[in-house]
């Protein structure tokens, strides 16, 4: 009895590890929930759940993006500067219309998730490499062309920042819009499987005749346009544009909610649902830390904490 106990232990390990990197993070979402309902005051309200949908928006737009890139066995690291390139477009544009403007700052990302892409496919440069070139020069471009805060006073923009649709914020819709479609395309396109295959193995896929190199430039350019929409967004709900802080750390953020969400690091897979549970669990942690008058850095912390942990249960599992 003793020797089948014992055989028994890796099997009920691997079956315990594998069902924590699966629903762990629902798991955590709703201890949080739990914990807040018990000990935040008014925290079960419906403006505090509208409040808490509409600050997740932004990043889980970003790390949607994001989970196509890691998919693909890559990273973006420049998603936050593209948010503040896309932020001091739409200041310089916005006299020409908002739609002209939103359409100039998605245009603007899309063109460094080109850049980006173009590194990666054709010359050969190594996916966190090649972003971090572009997120250093990203955000320099958006210094560059609007050196400090300017308020955005549009109506479009003030109704797509705070308006509604049948109760439901506008960025909550878009955010849900973009997940629904990010998530078809993953399971149900051909750009999807051929994504999951690259980030699987790449000289497979090449070996296959899969079109890597356009697949990979397609990944960043949806993940610049993502990253550019999250700004658009971000600058409509505060009705200004700062491009010295909007999306700084985004790119941890939305790593995080990939991760957690279950999406490997090491590529072949991407789990939009889990995405979309992770950025839900980050912003129910920062959003714990600060109701209960914790400094913005614990966030910070925690957040490292948790990719930890993700990341070494994800490569315990894969050892086995």
């Amino acid at each position: 009895m003793t020797e089948l106990a014992l055989r028994r232990t890796p099997v009920d390990r691997e079956r315990l590890l594998r069902l924590v990197q699966e629903y762990g993070v629902y798991l955590g979402v709703a201890v949080l929930v739990l914990v807040n309902t018990v000990f935040t005051p008014h925290f079960v309200s419906g403006e505090n759940f509208r409040t808490q949908a509409v600050q997740v928006a932004p990043v889980l737009i970003v790390a949607l993006g994001m989970a196509l890139a890691i998919g693909s066995e890559g990273v973006d690291l420049s998603v936050g500067s593209v948010m503040a390139l896309s932020t001091s477009l739409i200041s310089l544009y916005l006299g020409y219309g908002p739609w002209l403007a939103i359409i100039v700052a998605v245009l603007g990302g899309m063109a460094v998730g080109l850049a980006n892409g173009s590194l990666i496919a054709f010359i050969g440069v190594q996916p966190i490499v090649a972003t971090l070139a572009l997120m250093v020069a990203g955000r320099g471009l958006a210094l560059v062309l609007l050196p400090q805060l300017k308020d955005v006073r549009d109506p479009g923009m003030a109704t797509l920042g705070s308006g509604d649709l049948l109760g439901i914020p506008h960025l909550v819709l878009i955010a849900a819009a973009l997940a629904l479609a990010v998530a078809f395309t993953v399971r149900r396109t051909t750009f999807g499987r051929q994504l999951l295959a690259i980030g699987d193995s790449r000289p497979a896929a090449q070996l296959a005749g899969l079109p890597v190199r356009r697949v990979l430039i397609l990944v960043y350019v949806v993940s610049g346009a993502l990253a550019a929409i999250a700004g658009v967004l971000a600058t409509a709900r505060l009705s200004a544009s700062d491009p010295t802080s909007l999306g700084t750390l985004m790119e941890l953020s939305a790593i995080t909610a990939v991760v957690v969400g279950g999406t490997p690091l090491s590529g072949g897979r991407v789990r939009i649902g889990g995405t979309v549970a992770g950025a839900v669990l980050i912003q129910l942690l920062t959003a714990t830390l600060i109701k209960h008058d914790l400094p913005p850095s614990w966030t910070q912390i925690a957040q490292a904490v948790v990719i930890v942990a993700a990341v070494c249960a994800a490569r315990e599992r894969g050892k086995r």
